[in-house]
């Protein structure tokens, strides 16, 4: 089943689930902001994206600028840095079996669905 890591919040996820629903694909909404994922989860996404855990971060988010951009962080940290800001995400997400894809623009997703 195709899964899209989701932020109500983000215009750009907001579109990509809208266009999910156009296609009538049966898909599950993980609104990552409310529940975090695990360092499992996030890891095995990583994965299946393809990227390493900088690629995945948000660099112009303000927390990151103020709190991080000047560190130093092994993939391990990044990780548990989205876990623990799960706005630090790059958004949305599209999952299918083992393929994922940053949705930037929606249609993007035509790569895993």
């Amino acid at each position: 089943m195709i899964k899209i890591y989701h932020n109500p919040r983000c215009s750009k996820s907001r579109e990509a689930l809208q266009l999910l629903v156009e296609k009538g694909l049966e898909h599950e909404v993980i609104n990552y902001m409310d529940n975090p994922l695990t360092e499992e989860e996030l890891t095995d996404l990583l994965d299946s994206l393809g990227m390493d855990a900088f690629e995945l971060i948000r660099t112009n988010e303000q927390i990151w600028k103020n709190e991080f951009a000047d560190m130093e962080m092994d993939d391990t940290e990044l990780i548990l840095l989205m876990i623990e800001f799960p706005q630090l995400m790059e958004r949305p997400i599209i999952w299918n079996d083992d393929r994922a894809v940053v949705a930037r623009p929606a249609a993007k997703m035509d790569e895993v669905i």
